[in-house]
């Protein structure tokens, strides 16, 4: 494993512009073009290849194409997930999502983070850092999650709501950044 893939995996920053990298890329962009290509082919083929895409795929799981993701293999979807169209998980890092969570349209779960200092980011520096949905959570349309979140266990996150801090179980989420409004 090289310099750069050990570093994102560890969650130290790295600068995600080399081979290894990029094959794993080519990779995930021909599968993820695979399964976008098969919304009209039976259930059997989009979850065969859903299964080499996805690192840990639960069983009854749904995601409506167009599906995009940075790698797939650091994604786990729990059983009986729902994922609607146009969804976007940037899984650099660990991607959890739990069981029976339905997730609307145009959903971005985001594990990468780039670097604040401008010479530094223009280098390319960025790190990923681990987002976990938990059980039963129901993400609205147009929902972002951004790096290092973590979603309890039945919550409910508003649509358009942009999430930039841990929420807790059993909660109605809203807004940008996502505040709390009650309890379920």
């Amino acid at each position: 494993m090289g310099e750069n893939k050990r570093r994102m995996l560890a969650g130290d920053w790295y600068v995600p512009d080399d081979e290894e990298l990029a094959a794993d890329t080519r990779r995930r962009a021909e599968l993820c073009a695979a399964y976008n290509a098969a919304d009209a082919a039976g259930p059997a083929e989009r979850r065969k290849i859903l299964e080499q895409l996805i690192g840990d795929l639960g069983e009854d799981v749904t995601i409506r194409p167009p599906f995009h993701c940075d790698f797939g293999t650091y994604l786990s979807i729990g059983a009986h997930t729902f994922v609607n169209f146009g969804a976007v998980f940037l899984d650099a890092a660990p991607l959890t999502i739990g069981r029976h969570v339905q997730i609307g349209p145009n959903v971005q779960l985001l594990t990468p983070a780039h670097e604040m200092d401008a010479e530094r980011r223009r280098a390319g520096w960025e790190k990923a850092v681990p987002v976990t949905i938990g059980d039963n959570v129901w993400l609205g349309g147009g929902v972002i999650v951004c790096p290092g979140v973590t979603i309890g266990a039945d919550t409910v996150v508003g649509a358009g709501s942009v999430v930039t801090k841990d929420l807790p179980s059993g909660v109605l989420a809203v807004g940008n950044p996502a505040r709390v409004v009650r309890e379920l």
